[in-house]
């Protein structure tokens, strides 16, 4: 590992390139990253860096959404079958026609969604923005929200809205986190607190201590004085929490399947020789239609100017 770790340090400095890595991935491609953190801070980072070529460790729509946001750049995607089984519940052709039957309606999508979603949106969020952007919205004007049914329904619990109209997709990690699983914990670990991504079912995110995004949870439990959390989202993210916080301690909540944790099998797709060989051939990279990228830009740039 250690070999392979120095090779794409020589590689990025030889073909001038910076990587970056969303938390869900493996810890070591975590360590082989210039910046880490979640799907929209990273997209907007491959922006504003001063890098010609962007190597996206993550999910498929991940790097389309940096490629959006950053057109004149060439982004690398090392494997591009490392699809979002929450971005693909929401195919473009069937949510254009779900759109339809709801004229009036302001769609609001999540960025965990492919560039054809976003370019039939009106505003995106992201799970710490969502609260913020559904309630910049006028209270009688009809939302469609998607693809996550389950941030959906936290949203529409939180604003009491019944206005709007979800989208019936979800995460296949966050959807398997183990209600009872979680108070076993609890049972074992009484002083730990619960912090929760509004991706998971409503019965999961009623046990939160704190609910929100990964970055939001980091800061959550950098900033308590608790030494113990039960986490419950893609377990990846206990290594940049570790990290951080190596006093405290962790522990991952477990699945209706009975696994200890529950991971995303797209993130660990990404791998350092998938990175190796994406670097050494330059490629895969995304490619956007023109048309829809401009369409996709609109609903991110609406949405920034909200939150």
């Amino acid at each position: 590992m250690k070999e392979k770790i120095a090779k794409i340090e020589d590689l990025k400095r030889e073909k001038g390139v910076v990587i970056l890595a969303h938390y869900y991935c493996r810890p070591e491609v975590q360590a082989v990253a210039d910046f880490l953190g979640d799907s929209l801070a990273l997209s907007v980072k491959a922006r504003d860096i001063d890098a010609k070529t962007i190597l996206f460790a993550g999910v498929h729509f991940m790097g389309e959404t940096a490629k959006v946001l950053s057109p004149e750049k060439r982004v690398l995607i090392p494997n591009p079958e490392a699809t979002c089984s929450l971005a693909e519940s929401c195919p473009a052709a069937d949510f254009a026609k779900f759109k339809a039957e709801y004229p009036d309606a302001l769609v609001v999508a999540y960025v965990n969604t492919t560039v054809g979603v976003k370019a039939l949106t009106d505003i995106c969020c992201t799970s710490s923005n969502a609260l913020q952007v559904v309630e910049s919205i006028p209270q009688d004007k009809q939302i469609i929200f998607a693809p996550d049914r389950n941030l959906g329904s936290y949203i529409q619990k939180v604003t009491g809205r019944q206005n709007m109209i979800l989208w019936d997709g979800a995460c296949h990690v966050h959807e398997k986190f183990s209600k009872e699983g979680i108070l076993e914990l609890k049972k074992v670990y009484p002083e730990a607190l619960v912090v929760v991504h509004p991706e998971c079912r409503g019965e999961v995110a009623e046990l939160a201590d704190y609910c929100g995004s990964t970055a939001g949870i980091l800061s959550y439990c950098g900033a308590n004085d608790c030494d113990t959390f039960i986490v419950v989202t893609e377990p990846g993210i206990l290594a940049e929490m570790e990290k951080k916080y190596p006093s405290k301690k962790f522990i991952p909540a477990p699945s209706i399947e009975g696994k200890s944790c529950n991971e995303c099998e797209y993130m660990k797709m990404i791998t350092l020789d998938s990175i190796i060989a994406c670097l050494e051939n330059e490629s895969p990279t995304i490619e956007l239609d023109e048309e829809t990228r401009k369409k996709a830009s609109k609903s991110i740039e609406a949405m920034v100017k909200i939150a």
